[in-house]
């Protein structure tokens, strides 16, 4: 049999050299996984103030699902191909960074684009950073590079936060802030920021920075932008309106808040080659879906949906989530995970995974408070009821399947982030 190392489709290209060999589903999946240390045999002799902080290393914990697998595909048939384009070696190359007319075109498709969607602490994100960071370098440092002289340096990927705005001049200072972080290193101490300048300027102008982003980005070769919580391109519709419409089957009604952000992710695609990937809650991506009328120049490449946990009987959480999860019992006397358990996890998080691990964490809390040394399902009952108590509606809400109360618990997704910011920063100083 022949081995599959040997072929390389991307041979001769400098862009693609570092970027590591191209992973089957199941190295991938190997990859990804993560699991942390688990409790010490002799854990009645740790206190109870050091398990505490001990079982923070679960946030870490991660056991990706198939689609996680997926979507690792995904982003890699987006980077590697992207770079097909845009050889360096090629006098096309420079005259598309420099925007200059070509005289003689070659037929290329754009570069691709892909969506991930789930609801607010079901992962997704996770699963995309944890696939991006399964490439050697984020930044990869060429010692000689065509038609430089000097070092050169190529961005693998970039990913921020779409601005709670929605606003381009925003959404390109997110992109200018996270580009100089990322490259910062790779210039000797003292080098200016590049975007120093842009950023300080009183009055922001979104397209001009837009455009000294994208140029910047372009001669950096950069292979994938990440753009997470996309929702935030659009402007939810007052509460007191959604209270009064009588569609009951009906999804959030959304409006654009600025065009220009949303023709700008298709020019970074249709003309600058590089890859853009999507990641946002149902409704925004929704939205953004019909905003470009075409679902084909989002999904070109993948649509990759991150559900929640519904059935407390299904393998991929009971056997692949659930059991693993029960192996990290920092208590002497440990509760048995069983199906009667497994209903009442779903019942208490609505099957998000973030909530899942968060309930972990608080019913040891609950748990550490006695003097008994054991875990309960009374802690699991207690901590959601307190620790977990503000965001017990969107759990309520998810667990209905109400369309009217689903559309209420997006109202809540801020909340819910807000909430584990303050959570994850006060749980672990027991």
């Amino acid at each position: 049999m022949s081995d599959s190392s040997s072929f390389d489709p991307y041979a001769g290209n400098i862009l693609t050299q570092g970027l590591g060999p191209i992973l089957s589903r199941q190295q991938a999946l190997a990859k990804l996984t993560y699991l942390p240390p688990f409790p010490p045999r002799n854990i009645s002799n740790v206190p109870k103030h050091i398990r505490m902080h001990l079982l923070m290393t679960l946030r870490d914990f991660h056991i990706p699902s198939m689609e996680g697998g997926r979507l690792v595909e995904t982003i890699d048939l987006m980077i590697r191909p992207s770079y097909r384009y845009r050889d360096p070696k090629s006098a096309q190359t420079w005259g598309m960074i420099g925007g200059e007319p070509l005289l003689h075109k070659t037929p290329r498709a754009p570069a691709a684009a892909a969506a991930v969607v789930g609801h607010s602490g079901s992962g997704k994100t996770e699963a995309i950073l944890r696939g991006l960071n399964l490439y050697p370098q984020q930044v990869i440092t060429h010692n000689t590079f065509p038609h430089f002289v000097g070092k050169h340096q190529q961005v693998v990927w970039q990913s921020i936060d779409v601005p709670a705005s929605g606003r381009a001049s925003d959404l390109a200072a997110n992109l200018m802030i996270a580009w100089d972080e990322t490259i910062a290193k790779h210039f000797p101490p003292g080098t200016p920021p590049r975007f120093e300048a842009a950023l300080a300027k009183e009055r922001r102008e979104g397209s001009k920075m837009l455009d000294e982003w994208q140029q910047v980005a372009s001669s950096h070769f950069l292979g994938l932008l990440h753009l997470d919580e996309v929702q935030n391109f659009f402007r939810l519709q007052s509460l007191e309106k959604r209270k009064k419409r009588t569609n009951e089957t009906g999804g959030l009604e959304l409006s654009i808040i600025e065009d220009l952000c949303l023709k700008r992710i298709l020019t970074l695609t249709n003309t600058c080659q590089m890859a853009v990937l999507l990641s946002g809650t149902p409704d925004g991506i929704g939205a953004l879906n019909k905003r470009l009328s075409n679902t084909e120049r989002v999904v070109s490449s993948g649509y990759h949906p991150f559900p929640i946990f519904e059935n407390a009987e299904s393998t991929s959480f009971y056997k692949v989530f659930l059991v693993p999860l029960g192996n990290y019992q920092f208590v002497q006397k440990r509760l048995e995970v069983n199906s009667e358990f497994a209903a009442l996890i779903i019942e208490l998080t609505g099957g998000v995974p973030r909530i899942i691990i968060a309930l972990w964490i608080a019913a040891h809390r609950i748990a550490f408070e006695r003097e008994e040394d054991d875990l309960r399902t009374d802690d699991f009952i207690r901590a959601a009821a307190t620790y977990l108590a503000p965001i017990a509606p969107a759990i309520a809400a998810l667990r209905s399947k109400d369309p009217k109360r689903m559309s209420r618990y997006e109202d809540l997704i801020a909340l819910d982030d807000g909430f584990f910011e303050t959570f994850w920063s006060t749980v672990g100083s027991l």
